[in-house]
């Protein structure tokens, strides 16, 4: 058994659309080593492992980090404007 909870729908399709446009995202997440990160990301796939789903991001460094989507604690998306 896991401590997986899903997230919102809308909040899921946000991730999506971010994936296919590319968007620079402002993240913050917790993680089992670490209590929290943050940086800007690129988002690059969203997928399912085990029940639980993911996000694939690349940061300003050129480094991958997969994220499960319920330890996102903030998320800034863009705006129409940039």
């Amino acid at each position: 058994m896991t401590d997986y909870a899903p997230i919102d729908c809308g909040l899921h399709s946000q991730y999506e659309l971010a994936v296919m446009q590319r968007q620079r995202l402002r993240l913050s997440w917790t993680t089992d080593n670490l209590p929290v990160m943050a940086c800007t990301v690129i988002p690059e796939d969203i997928f399912t492992r085990a029940g639980q789903e993911f996000l694939q991001v690349r940061d300003e460094k050129d480094r991958e980090h997969i994220i499960r989507l319920d330890r996102i604690t903030a998320c800034i998306f863009p705006t129409g404007s940039e």
